[in-house]
């Protein structure tokens, strides 16, 4: 009883210091929105604000990069996703770039402005929407941008942490940009803050591990199941060696 007490304490603590970087960061999160040549923001502003989230919830984290990241390449980032924590755990990319995610984001007040605003949204349940989601990845991609895509879909693994079959959307765009994916191995968070119908934060430490990059030069979209096959089993491995 103690403990799930203070684990609901701390997760509503934590929920705070959220809301209260985000108070304090909007106006900085303006200036892109503003001005969108100035889109490497929003990278700079989620790590400031996943740093400050992580260390004042009292939520130790440790980022560890297999290679070094070129600031000046573009990049699509793919890591897996088993818990809500994910989210801002990728605001801790060296490498500036924006989400791909779900449109039901957007209905979260003043958060939901700024998520439409800088970032890429779909609604999966709508072939429609997810169609207009690969060509707006490609538009960001040729204004610059590097890409945060899930390649789950969302949180939809049951066995955790055992990811299930990547769909095609970040490779397809990979494929056709002739961008390099950086597979991203996430393997705690789904024991700290697990997806369950009561959300509660558990002590632990968080790890965020970014791969050496896949190039796709020796892919077409012929191949794409190759290539998927190739950054699952990179991310899986990696999950399965930290969760022994």
């Amino acid at each position: 009883m103690i403990k799930r007490s203070i684990r609901a304490l701390h997760t509503f603590y934590g929920l705070f210091i959220f809301g209260l970087l985000f108070a304090l960061l909007f106006p900085f999160l303006l200036i892109p929105i503003l001005f969108p040549t100035q889109f490497h923001m929003v990278g700079i502003i989620n790590r400031w604000w996943a740093k400050g989230l992580f260390t004042l919830a009292f939520l130790p984290y440790e980022v560890v990069c297999m290679t070094k990241l070129d600031p000046k390449k573009q990049y699509i980032f793919c890591p897996n996703h088993f818990s809500y924590l994910d989210i801002p755990v990728m605001g801790l990319n060296p490498i500036n770039a924006i989400f791909v995610g779900k449109s039901e984001m957007e209905s979260v007040p003043v958060f939901g402005y700024m998520y439409r605003k800088l970032h890429i949204t779909v609604d999966r349940s709508n072939l429609k929407s997810r169609m207009n989601t690969i060509v707006r990845s490609m538009q960001a991609i040729d204004e610059g941008k590097s890409l945060i895509i899930f390649p789950e879909g969302g949180i939809v693994s049951k066995n955790p942490p055992h990811m299930v079959k990547f769909k095609d959307g970040a490779f397809r765009t990979a494929i056709e940009k002739q961008i390099s994916i950086v597979p991203v191995s996430i393997p705690f968070n789904w024991l700290i803050l697990p997806d369950s119908e009561t959300l509660r934060l558990h002590r632990g430490k968080i790890k965020v591990i970014f791969h050496q990059p896949v190039e796709v030069s020796e892919y077409t979209l012929e191949h794409i199941d190759e290539l998927k096959k190739r950054v699952h089993d990179i991310i899986q491995t990696e999950l399965s060696n930290e969760n022994r």
